[in-house]
């Protein structure tokens, strides 16, 4: 398989300006997500003046800007504040707070005001049952299945991935998203399944150009550069 034989979109996941923008350059990348985790990873202090510096280059492909109050009404009120930046703006907003409560409410409300929403943090089929619901009414929104942190738990991610889908072809206008992703084989996997979109970090991202490499070949790599750093190393016996 090669890049150009995937169906899925892929968008670029991160916060990083300078990555951003080299990712925007590829015409294979299709959005953009981010998180405020990453943001302060990447030492972003005033989300606000960073999310609209971005926007002034990114201004038709989808991205991906969170809310990030615990309050479900102030939640809200961010949400309707960040769609305002741009057409191509998808708020993202969590499952639930972190005292268990749904958003569905709040996402119903949003969806209604026409507020394109990035339902984010999803693990579990019921979860993506109440959101489609909730999200229903919108313009076209996305729920976000955390895809490698079901695997991290030692659960195949695939499944529920491939139920999630079942389910939504009832709501034609909400995409699928596969989110973080390990490895090159799950954009395969997600692209297999006829997942729309998938989250990939630029270190990831730097990977695919694995994708589909003769495994002769990538086993000759890999015996070079065992070589090639034994005698950089200057190892002796």
């Amino acid at each position: 398989m090669k890049l150009d034989d995937l169906k899925i979109k892929i968008f670029a996941d991160g916060a990083d300006k300078s990555g951003i923008l080299e990712m925007n350059a590829k015409p294979w990348i299709k959005g953009f997500t981010t998180n405020p985790t990453l943001m302060r990873k990447a030492g972003i202090s005033d989300y606000e003046s960073f999310a609209k510096d971005i926007l002034k280059v990114i201004k038709e492909k989808p991205i991906s800007l969170e809310v990030f109050s615990d309050e479900l009404a102030e939640m809200e009120r961010q949400a309707l504040k960040i769609a305002a930046w741009g057409k191509n703006v998808y708020v993202k907003i969590p499952v639930t707070n972190t005292r268990r409560e749904s958003t569905a409410p709040i996402i119903d409300h949003l969806a209604r005001a026409g507020v394109r929403l990035n339902i984010t943090a999803v693990m579990t089929l019921p979860q993506v049952k109440e959101l489609a619901k909730a999200l229903k009414p919108g313009p076209g929104s996305i729920i976000s299945v955390f895809a490698g942190r079901i695997a991290d738990s030692g659960r195949d991610p695939l499944p529920i991935m491939q139920d999630s889908l079942a389910f939504m072809k009832d709501f034609p206008k909400i995409d699928l998203l596969w989110a973080s992703p390990r490895e090159i084989l799950n954009i395969v996997q997600a692209d297999a399944i006829g997942c729309q979109i998938i989250t990939v970090t630029n270190d990831l991202l730097k990977k695919l150009d694995l994708l589909g490499k003769d495994l002769t070949e990538f086993s000759l790599d890999t015996v070079k550069m065992f070589y090639d750093d034994a005698q950089k190393a200057g190892y002796k016996l």
